[in-house]
């Protein structure tokens, strides 16, 4: 179903069932995997096959109920759909039309949670969403707090829109003003350093509301005059994209690159199969962008947006996996050293295939009127890489998930057909356990059960520093890890930060390493 969009572009038959036994060999290989949507759907001749959507929301009613008819369409087929609620007037405000009071943007979100809630995506699974305030908007405290109370919203990650200004507020203990978006009349004042940490509070209490810094986000956007800001994401938050974009993830899965060297004295660069990585990743960027032609997209407005700029998003799995392949404990500058060193060449690949691609077949349409150097930078996609949560697909492949660190070494898992409780082991831990010693059915269960590999004393040093799970690891260290792979990536990544359950507020408040350059 893919690979047949070749055709498109005049390509002769034989050299489309190429693109179909590689596209097939890299899927069945376990090398690269699509997104949820395009495995659901693709052949199906129904449903979208792209994963993130952004849909805008104007401030009318007519505006609003198309984004809930949109999202509905958009989530049945597996979709998950970001919205921003800035542009929305505040609760209380007057509306001329009808003499009445506006209800405000958190009953809009709380209308658009009841919507998703109806949905179940392909008879497959339940609808996500992300909803997005600017920290100028008046109802900025009411938006911090609306998921205090757990079930009040469904299915709905919220996250704070920022910027430099507001931080630089917030570093220096200053007031700020708030801005009715239906006017642009500042109609009062916050300290920052107190909203701030009402933010604090919420992530400390239940992990939202997150944070999105626009600004940042706006660097990339090379559409920014003819299209306007991005100020909404999809719902892990690692695509920013414009109103009616919609972008198709896929995945890589490093732990496939592993070569087994011949000598101990080799650094880990030689035990990755460049060669098979190049190719994959060359693959991938374009099964992407031929899944952009496959689409069946759920609204016109969705399709025009999304082939205007023909964004892809491939990213990567079972970085970790790879890791303890090659015995790199996690939470080490080499493994750090790798992940920056695999990304920077994925992404010089990706990018140098998007060019290859635009030779044959044109540059994204919006391309005439972005920022990109029109000599140097003459690319089919407007963005090629984002990493991201693949908590689908990493279970497909069997491998861990993003750029995350193994969650747990043994686990238990609830088979609610069978009513039977299931144990799982980390295959390499396993593996290794039996190899060196010290595999039992009693460790597997004291660590299946919430027991750290790392008061067992019959294990080796070595196997406990390789085989650190994602709640052993320092927050720190998590962020650091983000920031290696981040200044290659030109979306962004979904990346889970642990704290320990004793954590502070004081712990979550405590900002960023300073040597953390692209955080």
């Amino acid at each position: 179903a893919v690979a047949k969009i070749d055709g498109n572009y005049m390509i002769l038959p034989v050299e489309q069932k190429m693109t179909e036994s590689d596209f097939y060999t890299i899927m069945s290989h376990l090398e690269f995997i699509p997104n949820s949507p395009t495995l659901m759907n693709a052949g199906t001749e129904q449903g979208t096959l792209s994963a993130c959507f952004v849909l805008p929301l104007e401030d009318s009613m007519e505006a609003i109920m198309k984004a809930a008819t949109d999202t509905a369409m958009v989530q049945k087929f597996g979709g998950g759909t970001g919205f921003a609620l800035s542009k929305i007037r505040p609760k209380g405000t007057a509306i001329k039309s009808t003499h009445g009071i506006a209800c405000g943007p958190i009953e809009v979100l709380k209308t658009l949670s009841r919507v998703s809630s109806m949905i179940t995506q392909g008879g497959k699974r339940d609808g996500a969403n992300m909803a997005v305030m600017s920290i100028y908007h008046p109802d900025i405290l009411e938006f911090i707090s609306c998921k205090s109370i757990e079930g009040d919203i469904h299915n709905f990650n919220i996250s704070v829109g920022v910027d430099s200004n507001f931080m630089k507020a917030v570093e220096n203990d200053m007031n700020y003003n708030l801005i009715d978006p239906s006017n642009n009349k500042v109609v009062g004042q916050l300290n920052a350093r107190e909203v701030f940490e009402k933010i604090v509070e919420g992530a400390w209490l239940n992990g939202e509301p997150g944070m999105i810094f626009l600004d940042n986000v706006n660097k990339d956007n090379h559409v920014i005059e003819q299209y306007g800001e991005m100020i909404a994401t999809n719902p892990c938050g690692e695509q920013p994209l414009l109103g009616n974009e919609s972008c198709n993830l896929g995945s890589i899965n490093l732990s496939k690159f592993y070569k087994q060297s011949t000598d101990s004295i080799y650094g880990w660069q030689e035990k990755i199969d460049w060669a098979r990585l190049e190719w994959v990743t060359r693959t991938s960027v374009h099964f992407l962008d031929n899944v952009i032609d496959a689409n069946k997209y759920a609204t016109p407005e969705i399709e025009q947006m999304t082939k205007a700029t023909r964004k892809i998003g491939l990213g990567i799995m079972g970085f970790s996996d790879l890791l303890i392949q090659m015995q790199i404990p996690y939470n080490s500058a080499i493994a750090r050293e790798a992940g920056s060193e695999i990304m920077v060449l994925i992404r010089t690949w990706a990018d140098d295939e998007s060019k290859k691609l635009a030779k044959i077949r044109g540059t994204f349409p919006a391309w005439d009127s972005s920022n990109y150097d029109k000599e140097a930078e003459q690319y089919r996609n407007h963005c090629r890489l984002t990493v991201a949560p693949t908590g689908t697909i990493s279970m497909i492949a069997d491998t861990s998930s993003g750029i995350e660190p193994t969650f747990a070494l043994a686990w238990k898992k609830q088979n609610i057909l069978e009513g039977k409780t299931l144990n799982y082991i980390n295959k390499y831990f396993e593996a290794d356990a039996k190899k060196y010693g010290f595999y039992s059915e009693d460790l597997m269960d004291y660590l299946a059960n919430g027991g750290v590999l790392a008061t067992v004393p019959e294990v080796p040093d070595w196997v406990k520093a390789v085989y650190v799970t994602a709640p052993e690891i320092s927050p720190e260290d998590h962020v650091l890890m983000q920031s290696a792979f981040q200044k290659s990536v030109d979306s962004g990544i979904s990346k889970t930060i642990n704290f320990a359950n004793k954590a502070t507020q004081e712990d979550i408040d405590k900002g960023i390493p300073k040597d953390c350059e692209h955080c």
